[in-house]
């Protein structure tokens, strides 16, 4: 290159002098990085102050518009490349100590005011949090090859697939090194125990022993996803998720009958229903077009909200407790951020204002379900006759009345769109009877508010009289408005139902309820009581036949009840309003349905209901859908998810160890796996990273002793149900049988109790009793205590993830509960009937319930513990002299007895309650 000469010479050698300065600049004052330097620092010193909760002064710094807005002074705060003259940077080095920021608390340091400045200096630009940011292809960090890729990388001979390449990087750059793979019975054990919740059947251990070919574990892998037991085992994950019990909660916790709901979870997990159409159905099946019996089903995902059936609440109250709580649970559960406080103020730390939280709740106000003591809407599940009745009235109004079908037969199904006589209102000498149903006493009258009658000349609904005389009379706009109808009562005993026309009138209107007995001596003495009123259009052509099977379906009693989602008609819609601080008595502004504007819109033309938003849930460009499921997957599989807080993915809660892999797996599980369940596992288990040994070097317990890096398998102690099941399956007692009603398995008398009706736990018997825990009856406020031990949840609200103790608790639980007590007496029998010889006996039973062979110091062990038992129990103790958990192996030969103490003390070891 051929330089320029005279006065040339001097202008360039300004100008590439002035260049290089500039790149030494550029050099020396890198980029802020909002997300990772700032964000934090405003988090922890300023957001308090000035934030969602509290704007001191008018200044927040929650959004950028807000942070760059005019303060009460009516300058702004922060002014973009102006660090000197913004007041924040001002008031952080104010030497005057009323003046000076944080008020009242530590001063930042020189270092954390200069990182402000040169952020502001820069731009003041605000970042994207990491979890908020559209998912994107990421490139695997696969090793490049040398001369600037022209030869090949060497392939690394511990890498199985993709996941493993971003797991290596961050190993090599902590500069540690993976583990060995597992032994074959270690991986046996581990991958059984993650995919179906049990251990490996025997049949399983022998073919995937013997197979030696290169894909023999793999073979394994898709056998247990292929296991009906699969999805026993992921629906127990789901039920936290969805705060399934089989009661209804708060103070009576009466029962409720929900478990449909947990078979419908099991069959899809099983079927590997794609997730997009597993969260549409669970938000809006109802709203599908020609919604099925299951997809209704699934819709009791939020119908698991608590219902409050004590006397002298307001079930308006309690049905906006229910709404809101969908609310926080679709947040949390599946979108991994704590939307919750939303409801009082704007979130102090990520992107979403107060209203926000209104519009979205706004998409589940309009439900039909209002804490009714029934738990309507309920789909009624026919059975015998009364099904083969509802198929032949639904075919022949499908061709006799098809324009009426689709409105009967739901009806059929669901007794909707009925109102609630709980929403009366104007009562006069009438009551809400223990806030449940309508009463009217003599002369006593109520309105039902904002009934449209257009096209409806039928009016059903069921009633109780006890005094016989009684006549109602229905009218419209006023009491003395026209008359609907006006009917004589039956005093049959007992739920009676009314079928009654009335003349048609178009319009919206008050409808008032009046009550007259001349034989009734008493005002306070209750005339009718009402539960729901169904106006609706006559049926155009009639079958007597046909009308009355009709009927004899509604006043059946044969048929399964489940609570599920409906929406509200046109004509029942309810507004929805801003809660002022969070008071659901107090209303803002009216709001209509929408999504946070801090992510991605709405799609284009999706309808404003349950069914858009869950449109925008599995949205592609939705960035926490995938991203939370995937890490709750991968917590599932190792202990902890790739972002520890599965619950917060916000800016508050802690950042993932390996982000590009997080991306990477939850991108392509849109993408390439179609949101498969069973290939994202899959994916997971068959890599290096999974099947490494657990071992602890001393330098891991000093680099990563929680294991951050994976350097090695996670050792995590086996979840309540599981150390149930697992306990259950080797000593041979677990009963296989899936799907149906809750069971009672054994349960110490005096835990479990209901003072207001009496009701008492009966232990289940026939082999229910040994069925998987998955199917025990969950009560709230008396959780199953042997699983509540071993941090099971009472499920009032979801729970994103349990947090693993260890108590000397638990040890009481496995080493006294009844149920391992007769586990231990079963695995006793089979080792007794396995080898005459104590070792074989011994080596047998721990590698039945270990899937490893014993080592001879343990089996010495377990020898002496035999000894000392069995000379115990040969000198039959009197059992008042023992305590009563040996008092139940009293019953047993001696030699059996000692080895159930044997058994007891191998379903009690470290190795059996944990997996790794």
């Amino acid at each position: 290159m051929k330089l320029p000469k005279g006065k040339y010479a001097i202008v360039y050698s300004l100008l590439l002098a002035g260049a290089i300065y500039a790149i030494f600049i550029g050099l020396g004052t890198p980029k802020v990085d909002f997300n990772t330097q700032i964000k934090p620092l405003l988090n922890q010193k300023c957001i308090a102050c000035h934030g969602g909760v509290k704007r001191q002064g008018g200044f927040s710094l929650l959004f950028r518009t807000d942070a760059l807005a005019p303060t009460e002074s009516g300058k702004p705060a922060i002014i973009p490349g102006r660090p000197d003259a913004s007041e924040m940077i001002k008031r952080l080095t104010h030497k005057d100590l009323e003046e000076r920021m944080p008020y009242k608390e530590a001063p930042l340091s020189k270092e954390e005011i200069q990182l402000l400045r040169r952020w502001i200096k820069q731009g003041a630009e605000w970042g994207e949090h990491w979890a908020y940011t559209p998912l994107a292809e990421v490139n695997v960090p696969k090793p490049k090859g040398k001369l600037w890729g022209l030869l090949p990388a060497k392939k690394s001979n511990w890498v199985k697939n993709d996941i493993d390449y971003y797991i290596l990087a961050k190993l090599n750059q902590e500069k540690l090194q993976p583990s060995p793979e597992a032994d074959k019975k270690t991986l046996l054990r581990r991958v059984s125990l993650d995919l179906i919740g049990l251990p490996p059947s025997e049949d399983l251990k022998n073919q995937f022993l013997s197979d030696n070919s290169p894909k023999a574990y793999e073979n394994l892998v898709d056998s247990l996803l292929a296991s009906p037991h699969f999805g026993e085992r992921w629906a127990a994950m789901w039920m936290d998720l969805a705060r399934y019990a089989d009661t209804k909660g708060y103070e009576r916790d009466d029962a409720r009958s929900i478990w449909r709901y947990r078979d419908w979870l099991i069959n899809a997990f099983n079927h590997d229903m794609p997730y997009n159409d597993f969260l549409t159905e669970q938000i809006a099946g109802d709203l599908l077009p020609n919604a099925t019996d299951n997809q209704l089903i699934a819709t009791a995902f939020h119908r698991n909200t608590m219902t409050n059936d004590e006397g002298g609440t307001d079930n308006e109250e309690f049905r906006v407790a229910a709404v809101m709580d969908r609310v926080n649970t679709t947040w949390e559960t599946l979108m991994g951020t704590t939307f919750a406080c939303v409801q009082c103020h704007s979130h102090p730390y990520d992107p979403f204002r107060h209203e926000e939280y209104y519009k979205f709740m706004a998409f589940f106000n309009n439900t039909r379900d209002e804490d009714t003591y029934a738990d309507y809407p309920l789909l009624r599940e026919y059975h015998g006759t009364d099904s083969l009745k509802f198929l032949e009235v639904q075919k022949w109004l499908k061709t006799n009345l098809p324009e009426q079908e689709k409105d009967i037969t739901h009806f059929l199904k669901t007794l909707q769109p009925s109102i609630n006589s709980l929403t009366a209102v104007d009562l006069q000498n009438s009551a809400l009877a223990d806030e449940k149903w309508l009463v009217l006493r003599k002369n006593g009258s109520a309105k039902l508010a904002n009934v449209d009658l257009t096209g409806k000349n039928k009016l059903i609904f069921p009633y109780n009289t006890w005094t016989p005389g009684g006549i109602l009379t229905i009218t419209i706009d006023s009491l003395k408005g026209k008359i609907l109808h006006q009917i004589k009562l039956n005093n049959n005993p007992g739920r009676q139902f009314a079928d009654i026309e009335i003349p048609i009138i178009t319009g919206v209107h008050d409808v008032y309820l009046h009550y007259a007995n001349a034989q009734m001596q008493l005002f306070t003495q209750t005339g009718i009581q009402f539960d729901w009123f169904y106006f609706t259009k006559k049926w155009e052509k009639s079958n007597n036949d046909i009308y009355k099977k009709y009927w004899e379906l509604i006043k059946s009693n044969n048929y399964d009840a489940t609570p599920v989602m409906l929406e509200n008609p046109a004509d029942m819609q309810r507004p929805t309003f801003v809660f002022e601080r969070g008071n659901w008595l107090v209303h803002g502004d009216e709001v209509q349905p929408d999504v946070p504007q801090s992510l991605h819109p709405l799609l284009e033309n999706a309808p404003r209901n349950r069914l858009g938003l869950a449109m925008w849930l599995t949205d592609s460009r939705n960035p926490l859908t995938a991203r939370t499921y995937v890490n709750r997957i991968w917590e599932q599989l190792f202990g902890q998810g790739l972002a520890e807080t599965l619950e917060d993915m916000g800016t508050q809660g802690i950042p993932p160890t390996h982000r590009e892999l997080l991306d990477y797996l939850a991108y392509n599980f849109i993408t390439k796996d179609k949101w498969s369940t069973k290939t994202l596992l899959k994916k997971i288990v068959l890599s290096a990273t999974y099947r490494q040994e657990s071992k602890v070097t001393a330098e891991l317990q000093e680099r990563d002793p929680f294991n951050k890096f994976y350097a090695r398998a996670s050792r995590v102690r086996l979840s309540a149900e599981q150390v149930r099941d697992q306990a259950l399956a080797v000593s041979g007692l677990l009963n296989p049988k899936m799907y149906g009603k809750s069971v009672f398995p054994y349960q110490p008398d005096g835990i479990w109790s209901s003072p207001w009706n009496g009701a008492t736990w009966v232990q289940d018997t026939a082999g229910n009793q040994y069925r998987r825990a998955i199917y025990t009856y969950w009560k709230r406020s008396s959780p199953y205590p042997a699983m509540v031990t071993f941090d099971g949840v009472n499920r009032e609200v979801c729970v994103s993830r349990r947090i693993r103790t260890n108590t000397p608790l638990q040890a009481l639980v496995t080493l006294n509960d009844s149920t391992y007590l007769v586990a231990a007496v079963a695995l006793a029998k089979k080792m007794a009937d396995y080898d005459i010889k104590l070792a074989k006996q011994i080596e047998f039973g721990f590698e039945t319930a270990i899937s490893q062979p014993i080592t001879i110091e343990k089996r010495k062990i377990l020898e002496q513990l035999y000894q000392t038992a069995i000379h115990d129990f040969s000198k039959k103790l009197i059992k008042n002299e023992v305590n009563k958990s040996t008092a139940t192996l009293l019953d047993q030969p001696p030699n059996v007895a000692a080895l159930a103490v044997v058994a007891s003390a191998i379903l009690n070891l470290d190795e059996f309650v944990n997996k790794g």
